[in-house]
């Protein structure tokens, strides 16, 4: 089965340079938009995910974009989420995989439709019953209320302490007791079923960077691998945070609503996600100072 959408087709060659340039962004995604593109049935993210060896989220990432883009089509079948393929990018399929990888034939091929290309904007959002997702400030935090009773003082220096040691600062603050060992391969570095959020008690997970990481945080100094956030997101947890010393990339707080997105419309709930950088770690340090003693003169 195919969706036709006769909007899609009216583009022409405008929209096959929009899917390529969508595709050429991410071999996953190309992987994704390949599988739902082979046969005719629609498939679910568990049977792309089982195909072609990625993680669910992953692909419910991929599809999201691949969605929003109408690149594919989705449809509940008999309680299912199914993705299909899109009538006109089914004809054209081989092309577009072969201008996403290369070079040279994009160059080519652009040159022979130049100056007909508009700007095209398209617009696919998913049904917000399958998404629930929402940002968090470490103000929004029950557990950090004190926090909001600090104004940072201009010429106060944020000097990292050791990461073992604002863990265990971070954990008395929420009342937690467990042991948590760092070593490299974990989704997370702190999980706790402590913090009060909205009132409640609500599962977290935390994902901290100390000072042996400096300037601005980007996905890739994030793991080795540079996949600590989509670890992270793997955790039983509804609150995803990222702790770091200085400024935090618009790309990694791009990535975690992506992650957010996926992991709540996988699990049909509501997933909280934020970040606290080097400005709003230096709050929480001399808002509880007495939890982290002589650590917050920097040594």
């Amino acid at each position: 089965m195919t969706i036709d959408s006769s909007d899609v087709r009216s583009h022409g060659n405008e929209q096959i340079m929009n899917a390529v340039a969508i595709l050429q962004r991410s071999e996953d995604r190309r992987k994704v938009f390949e599988e739902i593109y082979r046969g005719k049935n629609g498939k679910t993210s568990a049977e792309i995910a089982s195909k072609i060896k990625m993680d669910k989220i992953r692909v419910l990432q991929e599809t999201g974009v691949l969605c929003k883009s109408q690149l594919i089509a989705k449809q509940k079948v008999k309680g299912k989420l199914l993705f299909f393929r899109v009538d006109y990018f089914s004809l054209h399929k081989d092309r577009i995989l072969r201008l996403a990888v290369s070079k040279k034939a994009r160059e080519e091929f652009e040159t022979k439709v130049r100056g007909k290309a508009t700007n095209i904007v398209i617009k696919l959002p998913l049904p917000r019953k399958t998404i629930d997702i929402q940002h968090l400030t470490i103000d929004d935090i029950d557990s950090f209320k004190k926090v909001g009773e600090v104004q940072l003082a201009k010429d106060r220096e944020n000097l990292p302490i050791l990461e073992e040691v604002f863990q265990k600062g971070l954990q008395k603050i929420i009342g937690e007791q467990g042991e948590f060992k760092d070593w490299g391969g974990e989704g997370d570095d702190l999980y706790s079923t402590r913090l009060i959020l909205n009132g409640k008690r609500i599962p977290t997970a935390f994902g901290l960077k100390g000072r042996g990481t400096t300037g601005k945080l980007t996905p890739k100094k994030l793991g080795k691998q540079g996949d600590q956030i989509q670890r992270l997101f793997r955790s039983p947890a509804e609150v995803f945070i990222i702790q770091y010393w200085d400024q935090i990339g618009e790309s990694v707080c791009e990535q975690m609503k992506m992650f957010a997105t996926a992991k709540s419309v996988l699990e049909g709930r509501k997933i909280f996600f934020g970040e606290i950088d080097g400005q709003d770690t230096l709050r929480l340090l001399q808002a509880y100072a007495n939890f982290f003693g002589e650590t917050l003169n920097g040594s």
